[in-house]
C-alpha cells in the first residue's frame, strides 16, 4: 500500500467537498437500503463526520500510533450504533465506488488495490475493538 498515493488521491476526490459524501450515502442506500434506518439524525451532519473521519484515516495512514487508536475508538463508537461486521464489507463497496467516480481518468489499478488495503486494515481494526468487551 502506497500511503503518499493514497494521500494524493485523496486530496483530489476531497477538494469536490460534501458532494464525496453525498454520493458514498447515495451509493450505500442504494445498494443497502436496509443499513439507512442506522442513520436516525441529519444527515448533512454525518457528511461531515464521514469526510472528518476520511481525512484523518489518510492522514495518518502511515503512521501506525496515530491510527490504530483513532480506529480502534471508531470501532467501539460504530458499535454502539449497531454497525455489525456484515455490514464493513458494504461500506467498503460504496467508498471504493465513491473514490472511483471523484478520482475519473486517475482512477487505476494501483489506486484500487491501495484504497482496498488501506480499507481492510480500516475495518479489521475497527471491527476488532467493537468486539472487545466493554470496561
Amino acid at each position: 500500500m502506497d500511503a503518499q498515493r493514497l494521500k494524493n488521491n485523496f486530496a483530489l476526490v476531497g477538494a469536490n467537498g460534501i458532494d464525496v459524501a453525498e454520493y458514498f450515502y447515495a451509493d450505500l442506500f442504494e445498494k443497502n437500503p436496509r443499513l439507512r434506518p442506522l442513520f436516525t439524525g441529519a444527515m448533512a451532519k454525518q457528511h461531515e463526520k464521514l469526510l472528518t473521519a476520511l481525512s484523518h484515516i489518510v492522514a495518518s495512514v502511515d503512521d501506525e500510533g496515530e491510527l490504530v487508536p483513532y480506529l480502534r475508538d471508531l470501532g467501539r463508537r460504530h458499535n454502539g450504533f449497531g454497525v455489525v461486521a456484515d455490514y464493513y464489507p458494504h461500506v467498503g463497496a460504496s467508498l471504493l465506488a465513491t473514490l472511483a467516480y471523484f478520482s475519473g481518468p486517475e482512477w487505476n489499478d494501483d489506486l484500487e488495490q491501495d484504497w482496498t488495503a488501506a480499507y481492510g486494515v480500516v475495518a479489521q481494526v475497527m471491527q476488532e475493538a467493537a468486539a472487545e468487551p466493554v470496561a
